[in-house]
């Protein structure tokens, strides 16, 4: 791979780009807005005239563009699917598991070689020895490429044959976030109401995160192995903790959308009898 195309020159496929050229590889872009690519070119990219002429260009062709859908916008483009032929498309989008089987079919009947991956970084972390980016597909295509898929992400993955699996991963850990974020927002609210700074909120939780990290592991652990007994924190205790919280929102004049949403999940699995199991227990709601 001395030479990669990377198509889609947004923040993080620019990031993309600027790794392999620190990298002395020969890198060829293209975006649907041109203006994005100056940067680039000056720093020793070559700008392709169109998308088939930067698939053309290379060997491999990384797409980094907003989902799946504006990525087979640009690939069912006349000629792009030719020139694609016979070399490696590594889709680095945004997307669910079905859309990277979907693009898997796609690849495979127009003879193309094909990877579905996510990355769990921000665009500043690219390049980074302990840099994340997941990939899923067939173990011969991942390993001819990753050696220079490392210049990209230290932390690189191959997750397994199953071309859905890195979206799948990708999907589960948004979700975790997804809580991650409101519930820093609602604690920022509640320091807010009380006249303290949400800066030592921030630190405090970066001090605690190899136990929050703990118990993630410890939470995997006993879904997976339906072990949900002798819990050291019960549903029930933290259910209360919870509801709560809906109160203090209350008395504090603060919104208190996800508290509710929360306390409510946590009521419906105590009064299905779960209150004395693992707070994980909570996923035997969600399954219904």
């Amino acid at each position: 791979m001395r030479n990669a195309t990377v198509i889609g020159l947004g923040e993080m496929g620019s990031a993309l780009a600027r790794a392999l050229i620190r990298a002395d590889r020969h890198v060829t872009i293209w975006n649907r807005s041109a203006a994005k690519a100056a940067p680039l070119v000056s720093e020793g990219a070559e700008l392709a005239r169109s998308a088939a002429a930067a698939a053309a260009a290379s060997p491999v062709t990384i797409m980094c563009v907003s989902d799946y859908e504006a990525a087979q916008g640009i690939l069912k483009a006349p000629q792009v699917a030719e020139a694609l032929r016979g070399r490696t498309l590594i889709q680095l989008g945004n997307g669910t598991p079905q859309e990277a089987r979907d693009g898997a079919a796609w690849a495979e009947a127009n003879g193309i070689e094909y990877l579905d991956g996510t990355i769990l970084a921000w665009p500043s972390q690219i390049g980074g020895a302990e840099t994340a980016i997941l990939v899923s597909g067939p173990t011969q295509t991942f390993s001819n490429v990753e050696a220079d898929l490392k210049l990209l992400a230290g932390g690189l993955k191959h997750t397994g044959e199953a071309v859905g699996e890195a979206a799948a991963v990708a999907a589960a850990t948004l979700s975790y976030l997804m809580g991650e974020w409101i519930g820093f927002c609602h604690g920022a609210l509640i320091l807010e109401a009380e006249g303290l700074r949400l800066d030592t909120f921030g630190a405090l939780i970066e001090a605690i995160s190899p136990i929050l990290g703990a118990e993630a592991k410890r939470m995997g652990h006993v879904i997976q192995t339906n072990d949900f007994g002798s819990p050291e924190s019960s549903l029930k205790t933290s259910g209360s903790d919870i509801i709560r919280l809906v109160r203090q929102a209350q008395e504090a004049g603060i919104n208190g959308e996800f508290p509710t949403f929360a306390g409510d999940l946590f009521k419906r699995a105590i009064d299905a009898g779960y209150g004395g199991e693992e707070h994980a227990a909570i996923i035997k709601i969600l399954r219904r």
